[in-house]
C-alpha cells in the first residue's frame, strides 16, 4: 500500500456503472450446465490485460474458465466477480500505471475466490459497502491505497469494510484465545503434577 493510486470515488462510480456486458451469465467448462451463459470470462480478461499491454498466461487463463471446484454456483459467482473486477482494472488509470502483469494475475485469481465465498458478485455493483470494499481490495492487492489517505487510514478502512478482513482477524482472534487456552491449561495441569509430586515426597 506504499503506492498512490486513484480517488476511490472513481472506482466506486465506475463499479456502479458497469456495463450489462460484463454481468451476464459466466460460461463453465466443466460441470452439468457447462457451455451455458454468455459470458467467456477468460477471453474478457485477455482483452484487459491486452490494454494494459501485456498477454494472459495460458496456465492462467484455465483457471478462468470455471473447473468446477467450488460447485456450479460458487464457480459461477466466482467468475462474475472476477469480470466486474476486470471492468474496474479497464479504467484508464490502471492502464496507465504499470501495474506488473503478474500481480494482476494473481489478485484476480485470489481476490475474488475469496469474496464470492460470502457475497453475491452483484452486490458488488449494487451495494456502496461492497463496491468500495471490492476497489480497496484490489488496490490493496496491487499494492495500491486511494489518493488522499496514508497508508494507516487506507488499511484501517480496509479493515473496517471488509468482510473477509473481518473474518481473517477473527479467526486470528480465536486462534489465539485458543492457544492462550491451551497454555493456561498446560500450566495449570504442570502446576498440579508438581503439587502432587511433593506431597508424593513428603
Amino acid at each position: 500500500m506504499d503506492n498512490t493510486g486513484p480517488l476511490l470515488e472513481t472506482l466506486t462510480r465506475r463499479l456502479l456503472e458497469t456495463p450489462p456486458e460484463f454481468l451476464a451469465e459466466p460460461r463453465l467448462l466443466l460441470g452439468t450446465t457447462a457451455g451455458a451463459g454468455s459470458l467467456a470470462v477468460a477471453a474478457l480478461v485477455n482483452d484487459v490485460l491486452l490494454r494494459h499491454g501485456a498477454r494472459a498466461p495460458a496456465a492462467f487463463l484455465r483457471r478462468l474458465q470455471g473447473d468446477g471446484a467450488a460447485g456450479e454456483r460458487g464457480e459461477r459467482n466466482r467468475l462474475s466477480l472476477v469480470a466486474i473486477a476486470a471492468w474496474l482494472l479497464a479504467d484508464d488509470w490502471f492502464a496507465g500505471a504499470g501495474v506488473a502483469q503478474e500481480a494482476v494475475c494473481r489478485m484476480l485469481i485470489e481476490a475474488p475466490a475469496e469474496l464470492a465465498q460470502a457475497t453475491a458478485a452483484r452486490k458488488f455493483v449494487d451495494d456502496a459497502d461492497r463496491r468500495e470494499e471490492l476497489a480497496r481490495v484490489v488496490l490493496y492487492r496491487l499494492g495500491y491505497r486511494p489518493q488522499g489517505e496514508t497508508p494507516a487510514q487506507a488499511s484501517d478502512r480496509l479493515s473496517a469494510i471488509s468482510g473477509v478482513e473481518r473474518r481473517r482477524l477473527l479467526e486470528a482472534s480465536r486462534a489465539a484465545e485458543k492457544r492462550a487456552r491451551e497454555i493456561r491449561e498446560a500450566l495449570a495441569a504442570k502446576a498440579a503434577q508438581e503439587s502432587a509430586d511433593k506431597w508424593t515426597r513428603e
